[in-house]
């Protein structure tokens, strides 16, 4: 699969991304949201987006690639874990939300399915 990482902590990206190259995944990064808008019109298989991102945060990121007939499946990581900010990012377009800290496990379980 490939796989894009909207993740503004280079760290956790790293980790995340050695993980899933680890997994048998090709994995891409992008470290703020406008980035990620340009090269999200690059075939991916899932996009991993966090809520909180410079210039352009995860929520108006999904709300814009929805808008322009992306079908691609969004899995919201986010430190943001209250009930509110799950449904808020299911309604913009997200397929799955997943709350840090998370198990590794479950994250590359999540993105397989």
């Amino acid at each position: 699969m490939r796989i894009l990482i909207v993740e503004d902590d280079l760290d956790v990206a790293r980790f995340i991304g050695k993980a899933l190259s680890e997994a048998g995944h090709v994995v891409d990064h992008a470290a703020d949201g406008e980035v990620a808008a340009d090269m999200a019109s690059e075939p991916y298989d899932v996009l991993i987006i966090d809520r909180m991102l410079p210039k352009l945060d995860g929520l108006s990121l999904v709300e814009q690639l929805r808008g322009s007939g992306s079908k691609t499946p969004v899995l919201f990581l986010s430190a943001l874990g209250k009930v509110d900010d799950k449904v808020a990012g299911l309604r913009a377009g997200g397929d799955d939300y997943l709350v840090k800290p998370y198990a590794l496990a479950e994250l590359i379980a999540r993105v397989e399915v």
